[in-house]
C-alpha cells in the first residue's frame, strides 16, 4: 500500500539562542489512507511541531533544513504559499487542540464552517448553509440550525471541538491531523470525540494523524504509535507491542508514570473532621427583563461531605456537574446562597469579608490555569512571599521563606527572581503550590492542579502532593474530571452532576461498587480501559 502521506529524514530547526538547535530532526513517517497513527511524547517533544511542518505552518524563525514532507507524491516541504493555500483544509486539514483559541469569537460557527466551502468551492450561499448543516448533523451536534447561528461561547467544550471537527472535514482532506483534540475534554465527552473521529474516518477512509500525550488514547484508537522525545522519534510500532513491551526507556518512563485504575490500598482515616460542607447551595440566575425569560441554574444542589483531617476528598465529574462552583464557595470566592462550611468547627458562611481574609491562611487553593493564576509581571519569588508580606511579614523573611519553599516544592530556590514566563507548565504549577503553602494553611483546595501536565511530570506533582500532606499534615479537597488520578491520590470520592452529588464514599466503595448510572458512564467512559489497570502492564513498562 502507498502511503498517502510521507515523512522522510525531515528536520526543522529553532531560532539561535533556543534550548536546541532542532525542534524535530530525522523525523521519518509513513501515513497510508483508512489509517490512524498516534504520535505521542511530552511537551517539547516536537508532536506539535511535526503537525505544524506538515501544514507548514511554523512559526517565524522555525525553517524545515532539510528532508520531504511528500503529500501524495508531491513534496511539499518546497511548495509555495499560493500551492499551500490549496492543500490546506481541500487535501490536509487540521483540528487544533484548543477551539476556543482557534474559532472567531466574533462570527458563528455557521459563517466559519461555510467560509471553507466559500474560499474552496463554487457552491452559492443556500447550498453552503445547507452543507454546513449536514456537517454539524454528521458530528452529531444537537440542534444544528441554532449551533450554527451560536457563536464559540455560546458552546461548550466538546461542542466546540466537533464545530472544529465539521470545519476540518467539510472539504473531506485525504488527511486529518487532529492535534491534542480531547486533552481538555471531560472523559465522557472524549470517549464521544474519539469515537466520532474512528467511525468518520472509517466511513470516509481518511489517513489521521492523531497527536496525543495520554496512552489510554493511543490505547484506544491507534494503528501505530510514534514516540517522540526532544524531536527525534526514539520508538515507533504496533500498539500492542509498543504498549506493553516497550524497548526504549523514555516510552517506559511515560507509561510507568500513567496513573493506574486499581487504587492503592486504603490508609487509615482521622476520625476528626477538619471541613465539614452541611447542605450547600448555589444557584446562577441570568437573562430575562423583569424576571421574563430568565434562565436559571443550580450550580450546586444541597451537597453535604465531610473531610477527615489528614484526608484527601476527591470531587469528580463533568465540566457543569459543580465541582469548581464548590471549591469556589468552600473558600469564599463566591457566597453560597445557603447551607454551611465549618472549618475547625467555625462557619466559614458567617464570617464577613474581614473576617474570612483573616482566616484564609488556614485553607488556600492551587488554580487549575498555574500560568493566569500568576501575576506576568511579578517575580516568581514575590508572588509566592505576596501572602506572608500582607499578613505582617517583613519583605527580606518573606523573600527568604519563599525560597525555603521552592525547595520544599522541588524548584531551584535561585529561581525566585524569575518570572512566570521562564518556568515550564509543571514549575508554574509548583509556583501555585508554594504560594498556596507559604502561610501553612490546613486545608488546601485543589481545582484541577494536574489536567494541563503530561504525564510525567503530571505523576512529579502528585507525588509531590502526597509527599506535603505526610510532612506538613495537609487535608486536601482535590477536583479533578480524570478518574485515574482521583483513584491513585484519594482517600475519599464524591461524584457530582448537575451540581448534586450522586454517589459518594471512599476510593475502593465508588470505583468498586458503581452504584449510580453516572459514575457507571463515567468509569466506562475512561480509554484504553485494559491500559494501565494492571500491575503486570506497569512491571513491564519499568522492567523492559
Amino acid at each position: 500500500m502507498s502511503a498517502i502521506l510521507t515523512l522522510d529524514g525531515l528536520t526543522v530547526g529553532l531560532p539561535r539562542g533556543a534550548d536546541r538547535p532542532h525542534a524535530m530532526q530525522d523525523v521519518s513517517l509513513e501515513l497510508n489512507a483508512g489509517e490512524i497513527v498516534c504520535v505521542v511524547g511530552e511537551s517539547g517533544s516536537g508532536k506539535s511541531m511535526t503537525a505544524n511542518a506538515i501544514m507548514r505552518l511554523l512559526p517565524t524563525g522555525v525553517a524545515i533544513e532539510r528532508g520531504r514532507i511528500l503529500f501524495e507524491g508531491r513534496d511539499i516541504a518546497t511548495a509555495g504559499e499560493a500551492e499551500m493555500r490549496r492543500i490546506r483544509g481541500a487535501g490536509i486539514a487540521m483540528i487544533f487542540q484548543e477551539p476556543m483559541t482557534a474559532l472567531n469569537p466574533l462570527r458563528s460557527i455557521g459563517d466559519q464552517i461555510g467560509e471553507m466551502l466559500g474560499i474552496h468551492t463554487d457552491l452559492g450561499k443556500r447550498a453552503i448553509a445547507a452543507r454546513v448543516q449536514e456537517l454539524l448533523v454528521e458530528v452529531q451536534i444537537p440542534e444544528p440550525e441554532r449551533a450554527a447561528k451560536a457563536y464559540p461561547h455560546e458552546l461548550s467544550g466538546g461542542q466546540r471541538q466537533r464545530a472544529m471537527i465539521a470545519m476540518a472535514l467539510a472539504l473531506d482532506p485525504k488527511v486529518l491531523i487532529a492535534d491534542e483534540p480531547t486533552t481538555a475534554l471531560d472523559v465522557t465527552t472524549q470517549a464521544q470525540i474519539l469515537k466520532l473521529i474512528r467511525e468518520l474516518q472509517a466511513r470516509k477512509g481518511t489517513a489521521v494523524l492523531f497527536i496525543t500525550h495520554d496512552f489510554g488514547v493511543v490505547a484506544e484508537i491507534a494503528d501505530r504509535v510514534m514516540v517522540m522525545q526532544h524531536g527525534l522519534v526514539v520508538e515507533q510500532g504496533e500498539p500492542e507491542t509498543v504498549l506493553n513491551h516497550p524497548s526504549h526507556p523514555y516510552t517506559r518512563q511515560l507509561i510507568a508514570a500513567v496513573p493506574a485504575l486499581k487504587p492503592p490500598p486504603p490508609r487509615p482515616l482521622s476520625d476528626e473532621a477538619i471541613l465539614t460542607i452541611e447542605n450547600v447551595s448555589k444557584t446562577y440566575r441570568t437573562g430575562g427583563f423583569l424576571g421574563r425569560g430568565q434562565r436559571i441554574t443550580h450550580a450546586v444542589k444541597d451537597v453535604t461531605l465531610t473531610l477527615p483531617k489528614g484526608a484527601t476528598l476527591g470531587i469528580v465529574g463533568e465540566s457543569g456537574s459543580g465541582k469548581s462552583t464548590l471549591a469556589r464557595c468552600i473558600i469564599r470566592l463566591i457566597d453560597p446562597d445557603t447551607g454551611a462550611i465549618r472549618l475547625n468547627g467555625e462557619d466559614l458562611t458567617k464570617l464577613s469579608r474581614a473576617e474570612m481574609r483573616a482566616r484564609s491562611r488556614h485553607i488556600q487553593m492551587v488554580f487549575q490555569d498555574p500560568f493566569a493564576s500568576l501575576n506576568p509581571r511579578r517575580k516568581a519569588g514575590d508572588l509566592v512571599a505576596q501572602g506572608l508580606v500582607v499578613n505582617g511579614m517583613p519583605r527580606r523573611q518573606a523573600l527568604e521563606r519563599a525560597r525555603e519553599l521552592f525547595g520544599l516544592v522541588g524548584l531551584d530556590p535561585a529561581a525566585v527572581d524569575r518570572y512566570p514566563h521562564e518556568f515550564s507548565g509543571g514549575q508554574r504549577q509548583r509556583i501555585g503550590l508554594a504560594r498556596a503553602l507559604a502561610l501553612e494553611p490546613d486545608v488546601l483546595v485543589a481545582d484541577e492542579p494536574v489536567s494541563a501536565l503530561d504525564v510525567s511530570v503530571q505523576a512529579q506533582v502528585l507525588k509531590l502532593l502526597a509527599d506535603l500532606r505526610e510532612r506538613l499534615g495537609l487535608s486536601i479537597v482535590f477536583i479533578t474530571h480524570d478518574l485515574r488520578v482521583a483513584a491513585q491520590v484519594c482517600d475519599l470520592i464524591a461524584v457530582m452532576k448537575n451540581g448534586e452529588v450522586v454517589e459518594a464514599g471512599t476510593v475502593a466503595e465508588v470505583f468498586g461498587q458503581r452504584r449510580h448510572p453516572y459514575t457507571q458512564a463515567l468509569l466506562a467512559s475512561i480509554p484504553g480501559q485494559g491500559f494501565g489497570t494492571t500491575e503486570a502492564t506497569r512491571e513491564s513498562a519499568e522492567v523492559s
